[in-house]
């Protein structure tokens, strides 16, 4: 064998170690809930297995407009999107995904999606611990083009439906938040009183981290939040692809904002793409979206899941 076709065969073996590699260890872009581990019930999913076109399911209550009827103006954070429930801001995409994308009118005004839960009842049981989670891919933009692109996956105090004037108090837990199409996730934890209290209100108790491997607007990752009361004290952490990068202990925040964050019903979670606001607005430092900022780039979610033991 000449050494020119031993490196053919090298070349040619080595592309299909690659191939078959990269076949094992890149996700799909739709990949099925993944069943509870020992010990754990899955509590709610939703796979967005509809078809292309289609809404999300009947689990789910579609936001619109710029604000909760008699609540905070831009849904209290500054956000300059209207909410709709049109199919070209918020539909299943047939391939097993839910597509929430912002849109700008010809007059420069933005339209976007923002879902939430029927269900209101998610938290963690005394002695138990709750898992509230999601893979998605966040809107697949950077740099100048994406200012003021602002995707979160978060779940609100049960309390807030019907009052919407009782934040933080009730709690919120930002499982992903992104912003600016940076390649870092944020968690955050919001309870107490605004400003100030114990959890540094407006700001929160926030932790971040890039995404593992791929970016967080090149590929699908994996985001969850956990609350657990297994142990003495009762804490909160956060993941992205199995990895931790934040936590609250129970032991950092005022006993009674604890208790009053935490004895309710529970949680109902959220999904939307906001543009512009208090958050991307600070990380760029001056307004956002601008006359760079690129309609047209959707979230992709493509499950929901809370487990819980």
């Amino acid at each position: 064998m000449t050494t020119r076709q031993t490196r053919r065969r090298i070349a040619a073996t080595t592309l299909a170690i690659g191939v078959s590699i990269a076949a094992i260890t890149i996700p799909p872009a739709a990949a099925d809930i993944p069943p509870p581990e020992d010990g754990w019930t899955l509590t709610f999913g939703d796979d967005f297995t509809g078809g292309a076109g289609a809404p999300p399911s009947q689990d789910w209550i579609v936001d619109t407009g710029t604000s909760y009827p008699g609540g905070p103006a831009n849904w209290g954070t500054g956000e300059i999107q209207t909410y709709t429930d049109d199919p070209a801001n918020l539909a299943q995409d047939g391939s097993g995904n839910l597509r929430i994308t912002p849109l700008r009118d010809g007059a420069g005004g933005w339209t976007s999606a923002r879902i939430e839960t029927q269900r209101a009842d998610f938290k963690a049981a005394e002695g138990g611990a709750v898992r509230i989670e999601a893979r998605l891919q966040v809107p697949n933009t950077t740099g100048e083009a994406a200012l003021g692109y602002w995707p979160a996956f978060w779940a609100l105090g049960s309390p807030y439906r019907g009052n919407y004037w009782n934040w933080p108090g009730i709690g919120e837990f930002d499982v992903m938040e992104n912003v600016n199409g940076k390649n870092e996730t944020h968690g955050v934890l919001h309870c107490d009183v605004s400003p100030g209290g114990s959890c540094n209100e407006t700001e929160g108790i926030a932790g971040s981290s890039p995404c593992p491997g791929e970016t967080c607007q090149g590929g699908f990752h994996t985001y969850r939040f956990e609350w657990d009361r297994t142990g003495e004290v009762e804490e909160l952490r956060w993941y992205v692809d199995g990895q931790q990068f934040h936590s609250v202990s129970e032991s950092q925040i005022n006993p009674q904002a604890w208790a009053n964050m935490t004895s309710h019903e529970g949680f109902f979670l959220l999904l939307n793409v906001a543009m512009g606001g208090a958050f991307p607005d600070k990380d760029a430092g001056f307004a956002t979206p601008t006359a760079t900022t690129e309609p047209g780039h959707p979230m992709l979610v493509d499950y929901v899941a809370v487990y819980n033991r």
